[in-house]
């Protein structure tokens, strides 16, 4: 996960960035032309990785402003070490993409002391695209690409309360996917044209009891966990 940070101090930005600055702040897809319905797993990572101001009390301690200070007059009165903290922009971007993405979902809120399972429904699709949320120097990305996708291979649903209740899952049988394995075992990777999600059937499953499913009953799930492999 890349953190990008950027830092204003009088008429100067300072950047803070676990990579290129020049590509801080900088996704391999344009977030802006993305569709993202609020109640979904992409609304909610494009939550998660949205630009973020950091201010008033949230603003960040900058160790170059504080040090800069240090070269300035000394105050002889107090001769005390004041630390400087300004405005600032914080992102936080996927800098590898990898061959298995696992999702939790966080399914349960404060209520006064108490915590309380949520059960409302998210919308989670078939077949996934990440790049709007990777960053522009994203690793097991072929160069030039502007899509990184996933397909949907398991989910994982609980029923019940906070105290008990009962997992289930829904799995995809599917054929071996040999440039998946590629990448898992020998770090390559492989560009491909498909886009479509592997073909295969889905069971439900439930302690020693199996069902063949459609897809649709699977995207209707209330989902805890959800599983998705590369499209490479």
């Amino acid at each position: 996960m890349d953190i990008s940070y950027e830092l204003d101090s009088d008429s100067k930005i300072y950047e803070v960035v676990n990579e290129d600055p020049e590509t801080a702040f900088c996704t391999l897809a344009n977030r802006e032309l993305m569709s993202t319905e609020e109640g979904s797993v992409l609304h909610c990572l494009y939550q998660f990785t949205h630009n973020e101001k950091l201010c008033e009390n949230n603003k960040l301690l900058c160790d170059v402003c504080t040090r800069r200070q240090f070269c300035g007059p000394k105050n002889s009165a107090t001769n005390a070490k004041k630390h400087i903290y300004t405005n600032a922009k914080k992102q936080m971007l996927i800098s590898l993409a990898p061959p298995v993405l696992t999702l939790h979902l966080k399914r349960f809120q404060q209520a006064g002391y108490n915590l309380q399972k949520v059960n409302k429904h998210i919308k989670f699709p078939e077949v996934m695209d990440l790049a709007p949320f990777c960053s522009v120097k994203c690793k097991n990305v072929v160069e030039g690409s502007q899509r990184v996708l996933y397909s949907l291979y398991g989910v994982v649903e609980h029923s019940g309360t906070m105290r008990s209740g009962h997992y289930i899952a829904y799995v995809k049988t599917r054929a071996a996917n040999n440039q998946l394995s590629d990448l898992v075992l020998h770090d390559k990777i492989q560009q491909t044209s498909g886009i479509e999600s592997s073909k295969g059937q889905w069971f439900y499953i439930s302690d020693t009891y199996v069902q063949a499913v459609p897809v649709s009953k699977v995207l209707s799930a209330q989902a805890y966990l959800l599983f998705y492999e590369r499209l490479l």
